[in-house]
């Protein structure tokens, strides 16, 4: 079996190869920082090191299948990519202005199955590798012109991160390296449904790597409703993890609120999240819902959705409501995949 480049930092790139620190260095760059997986590419390796590395090493682990970009949504991008062994996965570029966010996925499909999710509707079916889920970033990177800057990074694509924790981890040691990209720890979060065993655990890792929670409902009934997980770590629990995570970090988090019309958008739905919200001095993030055929959910009218932002930061509660991005090309989580799946199907 190759050796899976993308997995290993550079130091393990020497060791496995047998090779000089500097040049475990120099196969890293090249593929980190200048997005070259083609070894005939890597003109400082020396021809033996290169014809070695065809031989017994991978540089990339995705295909890219399509590349979709919006251009209502100021050129949001969706990425579908293709396996080694034949899955998908998915990935999304959103740019406003000079700032870049990706938004990476750590399985192929999901088991938490959110009653409003098209990825859980899909299933799950394995875990990614550090590599497939840092090479997401890579891809999604090459044409852009970042000159200096480096983009943020969100842990909000397929799956949930902490079901996979070990390889999420090791993605973001990967994408923080100054060998590589240098993504600074507080441009990359990592979102949640709420695996409170996850939390309590990323709560010791030392760095100052972001934490959101995808809440979407403030009382136990209606959240059990949305999000089936709630039934093992209800609110409660939910609760005391974050407290625990307050406590180690003294870091703030985001609550992420998908907004449903008819569902969890009504003002009593504002007063229970101002109440646990304000208790754990957290930041709300609403989403106006990016619609799923076949699952029957839309998003509440902008207005409706500005009077709840508007009720939360009457109320002390820091709120941002955030704007469509990419409805056009399916860029909500896991809506490219399902697509591609029904035209298999129908194939």
């Amino acid at each position: 079996m190759k050796i899976l480049l993308t997995d290993l930092n550079p130091t393990e790139i020497a060791e496995r190869l047998n090779i000089k620190p500097f040049q475990g260095k120099q196969i890293f760059r090249w593929i980190h920082q200048k997005k070259i997986f083609d070894f005939d590419r890597m003109t400082d390796l020396s021809k033996d090191l290169r014809t070695r590395l065809h031989e017994s090493c991978a540089a990339g682990q995705l295909q890219l299948a399509s590349m979709s970009t919006s251009p209502r949504a100021t050129g949001t991008k969706k990425a579908l990519f293709k396996l080694s062994d034949g899955e998908t996965v998915e990935s999304v570029l959103i740019r406003e202005k000079d700032r870049v966010t990706l938004c990476l996925s750590t399985q192929v499909g999901c088991a938490v199955k959110c009653s409003f999710c098209a990825t859980g509707h899909s299933g799950y079916t394995r875990n990614l590798t550090p590599g497939e889920i840092v090479e997401q970033a890579l891809y999604l990177l090459t044409d852009e012109n970042m000159g200096e800057r480096t983009p943020n990074i969100v842990y909000m694509g397929m799956g949930e991160p902490f079901r996979n924790y070990d390889a999420t981890v090791r993605s973001i040691r990967l994408l923080m390296s100054p060998d590589g990209l240098g993504i600074g720890a507080r441009r990359i979060t990592v979102s949640t449904v709420g695996e409170v065993r996850g939390i309590e655990q990323f709560a010791n890792e030392d760095w100052q790597v972001r934490l959101s929670v995808s809440l979407h409902a403030a009382n136990d009934e209606k959240r059990s409703e949305l999000i089936p997980l709630n039934r093992k770590y209800p609110i409660a629990k939910l609760k005391d993890a974050i407290r625990t995570y307050l406590d180690k970090t003294n870091r703030q988090i985001t609550f992420e609120w998908t907004l449903l019309d008819g569902v969890n958008d009504s003002m009593q739905d504002a007063k229970e999240l101002i109440a646990l919200a304000g208790s754990l001095k957290a930041h709300v993030n609403l989403i106006p819902y990016n619609p799923v055929h076949g699952l029957g959910y839309t998003p509440p009218p902008r207005d409706r959705c500005e009077a709840f932002r508007d009720a939360l930061e009457q109320a002390n509660i820091s709120a941002t409501l955030r704007k469509e991005k990419g409805q056009d090309i399916d860029a909500a989580c896991g809506q490219l995949r399902r697509r591609h799946a029904e035209l298999a199907n129908t194939n």
